[in-house]
Order: C-alpha cells, then sequence, then structure tokens
C-alpha cells in the first residue's frame, strides 16, 4: 500500500469518529507534527503504530491495516 493510502485511511477514520488532529494526537500521545506527516503519506506508520490507532479509534487492526497475501503479512 503506498504510504499517502495509509494516510488518506487514518484521517479518514480519525474524521468518521469526529477527532480533530490536535485531539487525536493528543490521545495517541503524539505531536501533531508527526500526525499531519502519517496523514500526509510522508512517514510510513509502524507496526505498533497502526495498533495505536486502531485502539484509539475503537476500530479493529485489520480495519486499518493491508494485508499482502503474497508476503503473508501486514503492510
Amino acid at each position: 500500500m503506498a504510504d499517502n493510502q495509509w494516510g488518506r485511511r487514518i484521517k479518514g477514520f480519525r474524521k468518521l469518529k469526529g477527532m480533530t488532529q490536535v485531539e487525536f494526537a493528543k490521545r495517541m500521545n503524539m505531536s501533531v507534527s508527526v500526525l499531519g506527516e502519517l496523514e500526509r503519506g510522508a512517514r510510513k506508520p509502524s507496526r505498533s503504530n497502526l495498533e495505536q490507532i486502531a485502539e484509539t479509534l475503537d476500530i479493529t487492526f485489520e480495519e486499518i491495516a493491508y494485508y499482502n497475501q503474497e508476503e503473508d503479512l501486514y503492510v
């Protein structure tokens, strides 16, 4: 998955949950600038980032992550 697709998914779920970047970053204990980089695709989220994002947004890991069947892993 291209990095900008990660960002669009993160931003989309955040907005669906009615959170601003500032509120979401605070809940994630992350700077707004780092969250902005993730949402713009300038930074690729780590697995632990994705797990924390899913937990904070109250969604499953599978909803935020993309499963690569060829490599048999979430990317």
